[in-house]
């Protein structure tokens, strides 16, 4: 699933391609929307809260889109359009007055509502650290509301803090130095949020670091844990644990750790295994 920087970057690449056109043609292809029609818009701005896209248009209307898992925006220029192959997954098509054209891939969440409304969509969601109004404060006492619970199952919860990701929460809980599975409220809280917005910020905004957790990025070494299953830690020589995800459990993902370095609570299943 894509994660808050990832949609950020996003965001910033259909400003670059997208910004200040109008639309004049728009289709989609998704049931509830079907008869809906954006043409005579122009796109105004491409805002993101965590992993939502919302495009707005100079006339308080907004689109909303949710990548999930696979989903995807693309754009072609004048006289292009994507592959035949890629046609069946098209859930919406928006060509502006440029000839350029945008392309929603298996967006499986897309509406349309007045900006105004926005928070009946993204108001349940906690401060993200890459918009303006980032609340550090506010995440803490969140992420703090329930000590007890799982530090990854907390910061996955995009209720207390918006915009992190498998990837990120498995990294935060290696730099953290702690098991994923350590009661949150066992932790410097207020020092994993200020990680947190440190490491999305430069994920998201400085050349080449895009998802870089360790500092280098010679292939295969740039993730500390995630990814790293059955291979020696690069801080200490120690294999790196994974377990699967709980089908079902969004609070129960893909999660590695290494067991040296993260010391703390492990799942029943991995007691005696290391």
């Amino acid at each position: 699933m894509p994660e808050g920087d990832s949609v950020w970057k996003l965001a910033r690449r259909l400003d670059r391609q997208l910004l200040g056109r109008e639309v004049v043609r728009s289709d989609f292809r998704t049931p509830r929307l079907a008869t809906k029609d954006l043409a005579g818009r122009t796109i105004t701005e491409h805002a993101t809260h965590g992993k939502h896209l919302l495009t707005r248009f100079d006339d308080g209307l907004t689109l909303h889109s949710h990548l999930l898992m696979d989903g995807a925006w693309t754009v072609t220029g004048p006289g292009k359009r994507l592959p035949t192959r890629m046609m069946r997954d098209v859930r919406l098509v928006l060509e502006t007055g440029e000839r350029t054209t945008a392309w929603g891939l298996r967006l499986h969440q897309l509406d349309l509502v007045r900006t105004r409304d926005e928070h009946r969509i993204v108001g349940r969601l906690g401060p993200d650290p890459l918009r303006e109004d980032w609340d550090p404060a506010e995440a803490v006492r969140r992420l703090l509301a329930e000590p007890g619970r799982p530090l990854v199952a907390a910061l996955l919860d995009q209720r207390l803090v918006a915009g992190l990701g498998n990837l990120w929460v498995n990294e935060l809980a290696f730099l953290t130095g702690v098991s994923p599975w350590t009661p949150v409220g066992e932790v410097d809280v207020a020092r994993l949020v200020d990680r947190a917005a440190v490491a999305l910020h430069r994920s998201a905004t400085v050349e080449g670091a895009y998802q870089v957790t360790t500092g280098t990025t010679a292939r295969g070494e740039t993730h500390w844990v995630s990814g790293r299953q059955r291979r020696p830690c690069l801080r200490c020589g120690t294999t790196v644990q994974m377990v699967e995800e709980v089908a079902g459990d969004p609070e129960q993902r893909r999660t590695w750790w290494c067991p040296t370095c993260q010391p703390g609570p492990v799942p029943e299943a991995r007691r005696g295994r290391r």
